[in-house]
């Protein structure tokens, strides 16, 4: 178990997770420690993962088209000429040179995201594939995760507390290498880029304020934000905010912790600048999400 965090704020963390799994986009936790949670989280997507349907189906119609009856193949995508597509982001014009057919724009063809595949599945007929009536569950959710793996950076004077002088720079320092073998114990698959047909575990190692949108997934559904200090934690709401799903949940840690008080300072100021978001607090956690129109949280 993480020392980091309590085992009841864990218990809180992976229901809001759980919640999360029917929404668009990807988890993301930036700040990762010794990989726990990391593993927790990744666990969750692995299970659903196993249990959701597969990519397509063939429908007794599909011989209706026979170009694209033969271009696809459940729980795999595939070119044209019958080569699997099992990385967001590949190159499809290179996979299918041998064949000479350009599939960018074919419906068999996913870009990097959930909310990009349910754009280009333009079906050329009704009666090739049976429609999907929920794209996002036919898309596997991976988890990305971010650290500097090189301890805690210099504070701030936001990060001021009369609590104590710990979690100095270089504390808490993990190496990615520790971090990618438990996950890897855990039976969870580490990648590079996030496949098609099983969730993944995307490790990048940077500082927040290095990282750019187009390090993350272009949704998030649950955000974990475990930076403990002020600049890691404003900087990670920038970066997660504008890639929110409309019901996705922020989890901030540290919240109320007296020896690390730049994470509620970053917290309250990123909410004076969102006010359509509301606060929760549970335990040290800050759950952040949109309001309804009643004012509270969203109801998931």
């Amino acid at each position: 178990m993480n020392d980091q965090v309590t085992p009841q704020e864990t218990t809180e963390l992976l229901q809001l997770a759980e919640k999360c799994l029917d929404i668009p986009g990807d988890f993301v936790e930036l700040g990762c420690y010794r990989g726990d949670t990391s593993v927790l989280l990744g666990k969750i997507l692995q299970k659903s993962s196993a249990s959701s349907p597969t990519f397509c189906e063939k429908s007794p119609n599909s011989h209706a088209n026979p170009h694209v009856n033969s271009s696809i193949s459940c729980g795999k995508l595939q070119t044209p000429c019958g080569k699997p597509v099992e990385k967001y982001g590949q190159n499809v014009n290179k996979t299918a040179t041998n064949c000479g057919k350009n599939v960018e724009n074919s419906p068999q063809f996913a870009q990097k995201t959930p909310h990009a595949v349910q754009n280009s599945l333009r079906i050329p007929s009704k009666n090739v594939l049976k429609p999907l009536q929920f794209p996002y569950q036919n898309v596997r959710k991976h988890l990305w995760i971010y650290d500097s793996f090189a301890g805690l950076p210099e504070k701030t004077p936001e990060d001021s507390s009369g609590a104590g002088a710990n979690f100095q720079a270089g504390e808490l320092l993990v190496t990615k290498r520790e971090v990618v073998d438990k996950i890897r114990r855990a039976g969870l698959k580490t990648a590079a880029h996030p496949h098609l047909v099983e969730s993944t575990v995307i490790i990048k190692k940077a500082w927040f304020d290095q990282l750019t949108p187009r390090d993350l997934p272009n949704e998030i559904s649950f955000a974990f934000l475990d930076g403990d200090l002020y600049e890691s934690i404003k900087t990670s709401l920038q970066l997660v905010t504008p890639l929110l799903a409309p019901r996705g949940i922020m989890v901030v840690h540290d919240y109320n912790n007296p020896e690390l008080p730049g994470s509620s300072r970053a917290v309250d100021e990123w909410l004076r600048q969102n006010p359509k978001y509301h606060l929760q607090i549970k335990y040290s956690l800050a759950i952040l999400r949109r309001k309804t129109s009643a004012g509270t949280g969203a109801v998931l």
